[in-house]
């Protein structure tokens, strides 16, 4: 137990740390800088942000300021592609998937998932997944492609069938519609 909170603390000094020094590159931006640069920073405070939501501490302050900063930095990406339909409505659809992508990390369930080291083992995925709640699960199924979930579908029925034939695990069955690929 001691081990794990120690790792979780450095983990949360490594994001604290991190988060400061990719702030400071913000404020240090000059009007005219590099769309390399900005770009960066975006992808930097995107990866943050998922990090965030693994944390052991509560870091909607950090994500809140994390959002705030991205609003600046694409408020720059956009006036850079003032002009130019194609790019403005590209903008428009990355700001759309990256509002889903934060909406999906709310769930601790994705957050856990996505995370670099993450708790779940492939072997074991299955297994999370049926002892979850359907809302968890609705929301990490977006994180699979329809092949995936017909392969955890697949598995998913294997074993429930084998640990619990007489269906007395409403909520795991009810887990395994939702992992059923889309028609």
């Amino acid at each position: 137990m001691l081990e794990a909170q120690r790792l979780d603390h450095e983990e949360l000094l490594a994001f604290v740390t991190e988060l400061r020094e990719v702030v400071q590159r913000a404020v240090d931006f000059k009007p005219t800088e590099e769309s390399e640069v900005v770009l960066g920073l975006k992808q930097d405070l995107e990866r943050l942000y998922e990090t965030s939501a693994g944390l052991a501490d509560e870091q909607e302050t950090n994500r809140q300021a994390i959002r705030q900063l991205l609003a600046v930095v694409m408020r720059s990406v956009a006036a850079n592609a003032d002009g130019d339909d194609l790019a403005e409505q590209e903008l428009d659809m990355e700001a759309q998937a990256r509002q889903l992508h934060f909406d999906l990390l709310r769930t601790p369930l994705v957050a856990d998932l996505l995370h670099p080291q993450s708790t779940v083992a492939a072997d074991q995925l299955v297994a999370t997944l049926l002892s979850e709640s359907t809302e968890a699960v609705s929301a990490a199924v977006n994180l699979f492609d329809q092949e995936q979930r017909r392969q955890l579908a697949g598995e998913a029925q294997a074993l429930l069938d084998a640990v619990d034939p007489n269906r007395q695990l409403s909520d795991a069955w009810a887990v395994l519609s939702l992992l059923a690929p889309n028609p």
